[in-house]
């Protein structure tokens, strides 16, 4: 299959990459700035279709994962406007790139986020629950809506609220691995908050297995069976890296320093992959610490 990927060039869109590519695919990735390589498309992800069309006509994928790393800073007005935008007219220009194709791909795979649901506390969360009230929720939703626009009887969509993926050289572990080696990693808050992760390998495997999968369609959280609170995964991680791991960060501490970001940080969903599973999805890494000692061995 000739699979097209938007945000390939991120921490999962390269993941992702190889993973297709391992399984037989090809893949071009869609850039801004394009080197001139074979295998990358220019594209300007404004809200219009521009050249795209004649570039997907006729390709059997995409995977949609464009989008300013929500991660980092203050979400300052400015922040948020560009979390906004890059997801919202990236997807925009996707959308509108495939209704104009003659032959327009069979499956198109979006994107979204477990922060859909917003704080959940333990309460085990399916794809059937609504959407949360805080800012990540309802960017995710609008998020979503706008993809929703492709589905037709050519294109069959599925949206992938991804967790937080763990993998031993990026991401979230990334970020999270000198302080834990300097023996400062730390529970956040209360602790008491679902984390739900997925390893790096498993996540890949299920947006291979979406692709190929022609029942998989709608919503699908990309999360292990098992999620695991704050302090339980701070205790793991620092096991796994052999470190010790009894610091605590104050939840008032997180919000003078990040203000509404750190919402995300001390508050949680018990997210489950229930239509994965129920499609016959089988996890390699369901439990968190076989997880992260496959990652630091």
């Amino acid at each position: 299959m000739t699979i097209v990927l938007a945000g390939g060039s991120g921490f999962l869109g390269q993941k992702l990459a190889r993973r297709l590519q391992s399984d037989g695919h090809r893949t071009l990735t869609l850039s801004r700035r394009p080197s001139g390589a074979a295998n990358e498309i220019a594209w300007r992800p404004d809200g219009n279709a521009g050249e795209l069309p004649r570039h997907l006509d006729g390709v059997d994928a995409i995977v949609n994962l464009a989008g300013e790393n929500v991660f980092g800073i203050r979400w300052t007005a400015a922040k948020k406007r560009a979390l906004r935008d890059s997801r919202i007219l990236s997807t925009r220009t996707l959308v509108r790139a495939v209704q104009a194709c003659a032959h327009p791909p069979r499956v198109f795979i979006n994107g979204s986020a477990t922060g859909y649901y917003g704080p959940h506390g333990d309460e085990p969360i399916t794809e059937s629950i609504p959407a949360g009230p805080d800012f990540l929720a309802r960017l995710c939703v609008e998020w979503e809506q706008e993809a929703r626009l492709v589905e037709s009887r050519s294109t069959r969509l599925a949206i992938v609220r991804t967790g937080l993926p763990l993998d031993g050289d990026g991401g979230v572990l990334g970020t999270m691995l000198l302080p834990f080696k300097l023996g400062l990693g730390a529970t956040i808050g209360s602790g008491d908050q679902f984390m739900p992760w997925i390893h790096i390998d498993d996540w890949t495997a299920m947006i291979s297995w979406l692709i190929t999968t022609d029942r998989a369609a709608g919503i699908f959280n990309a999360t292990a069976p098992e999620p695991v609170t704050n302090r339980a995964f701070t205790r793991a991680l620092g096991r796994a890296l052999h470190r010790p791991a009894v610091l605590f960060a104050p939840a008032f501490v997180l919000h003078a320093a990040l203000g509404e970001m750190a919402s995300m940080l001390v508050t949680g969903q018990r997210a489950l992959p229930a239509a994965a599973e129920r499609l016959g999805f089988s996890f390699s890494h369901p439990t968190l610490e076989p997880a992260l000692a496959s990652l630091y061995l």
